[in-house]
């Protein structure tokens, strides 16, 4: 597809803004601003600022966005008046359809289709089979724990398709796959039947408006009863053909690729029904499916293109980031230089993670992207500020019973956006009688000294979901009191927490961490593997002992560390301070930069 002329998403009214000025010691400002900006105004120096907000436990840069509030308070500190001038309207978000679609603009697109239903349903194979691949292979456990979308040519027409995760715990991940939906393939396991996500994924089709395909799953296997599927979905008014309704049901095997194309028939006849059109002729804007922190990319995020055409030197802003597409590519990394509706796609160059189910839009010029982002960042900033005094989990269930109300904040970092996201809506599901649980923060990314601190000033308690902490890091929340809870298992997590704070938390153990080591040189040898020449960054590290590999902060591995040599003698241990070299058991998949980290069970001490 060639180049094409766009016009733009935004109105007329949404361009004009006012900046902040001073009248003699008094700051007029209409919104939120740079440390830098307010440094001008004020004419102060950065450093000033950045000492007033650390003294009160506020790390910030010269980047850093304020939020109003913290501008007043600032400007009292340094005898300043303010006035804060209320804009008028929403400016947090841009009106999407304000530039409306002539009818001669509108060209045919391709459908959009969510595969959703149950935990093991065979929702990621069906996907496999038909793009003759192996996503399912590459999840851990077999089990989708975030959004997926790829695009695949059938009979000379595309259709993109979104993975959805199956557990109970991704009902948000869900809900945002069927607002960006055109049609639901909604798949039921002829051996286990109609099952409770079944059912809700039924509710978030209906919720939006959209038709559903049922594909009867697992029709190969011993038990399999696609009548008693079809007679399920009744009570439920999912009505196949043949019994007067209007869903088309079709049997497969997901693993075998029987009734696959009948299957695909389908999906293409349902879209032509449709009438599926948008406007190529426009600048692009879509939803955010999923987003983290790519090592040596920096922020990356997968994008559903809803309405317009995406140029891969674009200005976006997704969510509250900013930034220049520095590369675009589709699901097979093939870079691309534009991009039309319909389709995903993956990219770099924001300046911070979005948020999952975000929206996104691109812009013509640089300024207009700024101006919103910037506000959308101050929005972030206000819903994450709260306060209740400093516990630790293992004593909210006496608290309550000596009749206080306890307000538990809590920050979530998880390996990607999705399972934070996730871990968010799990957590707040739990319900305890005295205790209200508050989210302040739910974000992907390693934990970082930011997150300790944020914690430390609003007394709550961090969970990490899948990553692993620094040694400094964990050194800061020690100091900070700050309680960190790691879990690579969504259940424990939240058994533990619903344990906790119902008074029934027993624990036997706990992990210590003895020590980490960074790799720095890669070996390979083909007798024992890769040898992996690291420093010992803290504490001391066994041969046999349990470990894990980090990359940036995420959990890569969880094993034993096999061999450890120093020069070229093996050795039991290594301590800070030294270098060795150490192999993984059964793991060779090891690169510099890596953090190789010891740790063992130890019996807690009741009393």
């Amino acid at each position: 597809m060639s180049e094409i002329r766009r016009i733009s998403n935004l109105s007329a009214q949404s361009k004009k803004s006012s900046g902040p000025y001073t009248e003699g010691k008094k700051l007029i400002y209409q919104g939120p601003l740079k440390v830098s900006d307010l440094a001008k105004l004020l004419k102060l120096s950065e450093a000033q600022i950045i000492k007033n907000l650390f003294m009160k436990k506020q790390m910030v840069t010269i980047n850093n966005i304020l939020n109003t509030d913290t501008i007043a308070e600032l400007c009292l500190d340094f005898n300043y008046d303010f006035e804060l001038i209320e804009e008028s309207g929403d400016v947090l978000d841009v009106n999407l359809s304000a530039v409306i679609d002539p009818p001669k603009d509108l060209k045919p697109r391709p459908p959009v289709v969510t595969i959703m239903g149950h935990v093991d349903h065979g929702k990621t194979t069906l996907i496999d089979t038909i793009r003759s691949s192996n996503v399912a292979g590459g999840e851990a456990g077999f089990i989708t724990q975030a959004i997926g979308a790829y695009q695949k040519e059938i009979h000379g027409k595309k259709i993109t398709f979104i993975d959805t995760p199956g557990h109970e715990a991704f009902t948000a991940m869900r809900s945002r796959g069927t607002k960006v939906t055109d049609i639901v393939i909604l798949v039921v396991a002829a051996d286990d039947g109609v099952m409770p996500q079944t059912i809700e994924a039924i509710d978030h089709a209906r919720a939006a408006n959209v038709p559903i395909i049922v594909a009867v799953n697992k029709i190969d296997k011993l038990g399999a009863d696609v009548n008693k599927v079809k007679n399920e979905l009744l009570a439920h008014n999912v009505i196949a053909e043949e019994f007067g309704g209007d869903i088309i049901f079709q049997g497969v095997s997901a693993k075998k690729g029987t009734g696959i194309e009948e299957l695909l028939d389908a999906i293409l006849v349902t879209s032509e029904m449709l009438e599926l059109k948008a406007n190529p002729h426009r600048y692009a804007y879509g939803t955010v499916l999923e987003a983290k922190l790519e090592r040596g990319e920096g922020p990356k995020a997968s994008l559903l293109i809803e309405n317009g055409t995406l140029l891969s030197k674009d200005f976006i802003v997704a969510g509250a980031s900013f930034g220049k597409i520095r590369r675009m590519s589709n699901e097979n990394n093939k870079v691309l230089k534009q991009a039309g509706p319909a389709t995903p796609v993956s990219i770099i160059g924001l300046d911070e993670v979005p948020e999952a189910g975000d929206n996104f839009i691109a812009f013509e010029t640089e300024k207009e992207a700024k101006e919103l982002a910037f506000k959308r960042k101050q929005a972030k900033i206000d819903v994450m500020r709260g306060s209740s005094e400093g516990l630790k989990l293992s004593d909210l269930h006496q608290k309550v019973s000596d009749g206080e109300l306890i307000v538990l904040n809590v920050i979530i970092k998880a390996d990607n956006s999705g399972s934070a996201e996730a871990v968010r809506s799990s957590l707040e599901k739990i319900n305890v009688q005295g205790i209200k649980l508050n989210v302040i923060r739910a974000s992907a990314g390693q934990i970082t000294e930011s997150d300790v601190l944020l914690a430390s000033a609003s007394n709550a308690i961090i969970f990490g979901f899948n990553i692993r902490p620094s040694t400094q890091v964990r050194d800061l929340a020690e100091r900070n009191k700050v309680e960190i809870h790691l879990h690579r298992i969504i259940y424990a997590l939240l058994e533990q927490t619903e344990a906790a704070l119902k008074g029934l938390l027993k624990p036997e153990f706990e992990e210590k961490v003895t020590g980490q080591a960074e790799v720095r040189a890669i070996w390979h040898a083909s007798k024992v593997g890769t040898i992996a020449g690291s420093m010992v960054l803290s504490g001391v590290l066994k041969r046999d002992q349990s470990a894990r590999l980090l990359r940036d902060g995420v959990i890569i591995y969880e094993g034993k560390i096999a061999t450890m040599k120093q020069v070229k003698n093996d050795v039991k241990e290594s301590r800070a301070g030294f270098e060795c070299g150490m192999t993984l058991l059964n793991y060779n998949d090891i690169k510099e930069g890596d953090i190789i980290e010891g740790f063992e069970m130890v019996e807690v001490k009741n009393g």
